[in-house]
This record gives C-alpha cells, sequence and structure tokens, in this order.
C-alpha cells in the first residue's frame, strides 16, 4: 500500500506505526487502570488483592498457582498477597479434598461480602471507561489484542534477550 501524504508504503512506514500503536495502547491501558484503581482503592483494597478476590468470586476455591497464573502474578507475588488478604480475613486456606499436598484459597463470608458489594459498581465504572466504543468495536478490539498479545508473547519466549516471563497474553 502507498502513502500518497508522505509518498511511503506502508512497509516504509512500519517500524513508526508499531511504536505509535505501543504507545496508544500503554496510554488507553493506563486510563482504564485509573478509572478501576479509584473505585477499588475506595474498598481499601489494591488492585492486586481486588483480582484475587474477583477471581476466587468467580471461579471459586483455587490452589495459589492457578490463582497466580489468572491474574498474572509470580509465586512470591502470589504468597504475598494472600498473606495480606488472610490477615484481614478475605481468604482462607483450606484442604483440597482430592490432594493432601494442595491447599486451596477461598472467599471467606467477610470476602465474600467485601468483593460482592464492590464488584458491581467496577464494572459499571469500566463500563463507563469503556463507552467511547460500541459493543462490536469492544468485540473487535478484543480480537485483535489477543491476536497482537499472542504473537508478542511468542517472540518473547523465543528472543534470549527476552526471556520467558510465563505470562500469557
Amino acid at each position: 500500500m502507498f502513502c500518497y501524504y508522505c509518498e511511503m508504503t506502508t512497509e516504509d512506514l512500519e517500524p513508526a506505526i508499531s511504536l505509535k500503536l505501543y504507545v496508544v495502547l500503554s496510554r488507553a491501558s493506563n486510563a482504564m487502570q485509573q478509572c478501576a484503581a479509584a473505585h477499588i482503592g475506595g474498598a481499601g483494597l489494591i488492585p492486586t488483592d481486588f483480582a484475587i478476590l474477583e477471581c476466587l468470586l468467580h471461579k471459586g476455591n483455587l490452589p495459589i498457582c492457578a490463582i497466580g497464573s489468572k491474574v498474572l502474578l509470580a509465586n512470591a507475588s502470589m504468597t504475598a498477597a494472600i498473606d495480606r488478604l488472610e490477615r484481614r480475613r478475605l481468604v482462607q486456606r483450606v484442604n483440597c479434598e482430592f490432594d493432601r499436598r494442595t491447599k486451596l484459597i477461598s472467599l471467606t463470608d467477610n470476602g465474600r461480602e467485601l468483593i460482592t458489594s464492590i464488584f458491581e459498581d467496577h464494572a459499571r465504572a469500566l463500563s463507563e471507561a469503556a463507552s467511547g466504543l460500541s459493543a462490536s468495536e469492544k468485540l473487535l478490539l478484543i480480537a485483535l489484542l489477543k491476536k497482537l498479545g499472542l504473537k508478542a508473547a511468542a517472540i518473547a519466549s523465543e528472543d534470549p534477550y527476552l526471556g520467558h516471563s510465563g505470562m500469557k497474553a
């Protein structure tokens, strides 16, 4: 494809387009995170703790490693977060009935009450933040971002300089 304004091909413009995509994507992500953090912080939670509670609310009891992969946290960070939530009596460690070696993380009644009370407002805030797009545009964006994330993750896992983070797109 040829750009009549700058007399360059799309291939010539590709690096600049990719850099612009990165900047725009980062700014949009930061803006959405700020909208989310405002509601989460009002409940006395940090985003990590909210993500864990929300995961348990929707997925049920899970081992720490399963929660970590869903909320994109490393094991050491997960342990600290679970300890923090346990001290606040929002979660508890329970034995797994199928595997005695495994401890599951479970919401306490207090934890369930807290996350249930703030989740609806959180969802509403994110919906408002994304209201600049139609439903079909949101679905298209989700598909495109998933495609972008999968390709970037594959490249990152193959590049010895980038290493492998273990994160999934």
